[in-house]
């Protein structure tokens, strides 16, 4: 009989396909749900209770990221895989604290998402290779402030310092200095490379 009860939470239906395929494999795990939006796949959540919940990092109706929180409120022990895109280093990190348990990608293969839901139902957290290495590389760099964090996504949007300065209704100045500790911390000299860097390491959220 199945001891591992999985609960998905992914708004593509290809990929949904492919973890029921995996997972109909396994003798020890069973997925007992899945939906495609955060609203539903709460309420399953609290219906199910799952031993395990994989959780689509980007759904229509909300970043899970910013839906975690609820799942620990609701069940302090839940344990939860985030199931991402790609790896960006600020996403994990934010997950990671947050309380994930997992982070992994969609490109994950059929023996490591396994290997994912058996390590997270037994208590452990599940880091592939790949996204440790990704958070070593960034290990120790400065966090942006919430003003430069703001910056950053009007730099991403293609806003001019004018710009910025008229909609967050200071002086240009102060956005030129933001801009330059913008670029220090995240390792850039020029708008086009802070806004390429901002969405692959997770920075700036972008929807697709």
């Amino acid at each position: 009989m199945p001891n591992i009860k999985v609960l998905l939470i992914e708004n593509q239906p290809l990929t949904r396909l492919g973890v029921r395929a995996v997972l109909e494999c396994e003798a020890d795990v069973e997925l007992i749900g899945e939906t495609d939006n955060a609203a539903d796949g709460f309420a399953m959540f609290r219906e199910l209770r799952p031993d395990v919940t994989i959780l689509g990092l980007r759904l229509p109706d909300s970043c899970s990221i910013d839906d975690l929180d609820n799942y620990f409120v609701e069940t302090p022990k839940a344990k939860v895989i985030v199931l991402a895109e790609h790896a960006g280093d600020a996403e994990i990190k934010t997950a990671l604290k947050k309380g994930a348990a997992g982070y992994i990608c969609k490109d994950v293969s059929s023996v490591e998402l396994v290997d994912a839901i058996r390590a997270v139902a037994g208590g452990r957290k599940y880091i592939p290779d790949d996204i440790a290495k990704i958070l070593s590389e960034n290990f120790g760099l400065e966090e942006l402030t919430s003003a430069e964090s703001n910056v950053l996504r009007m730099i991403v949007g293609g806003m001019s310092n004018k710009e910025i300065a008229f909609a967050l209704d200071v002086s240009e100045n102060t956005v030129k200095s933001h801009v330059q500790n913008i670029f220090g911390k995240i390792g850039v000299s020029d708008r086009t490379s802070a806004a390429t860097t901002a969405i692959k390491r997770g920075l700036v959220r972008v929807d697709l």
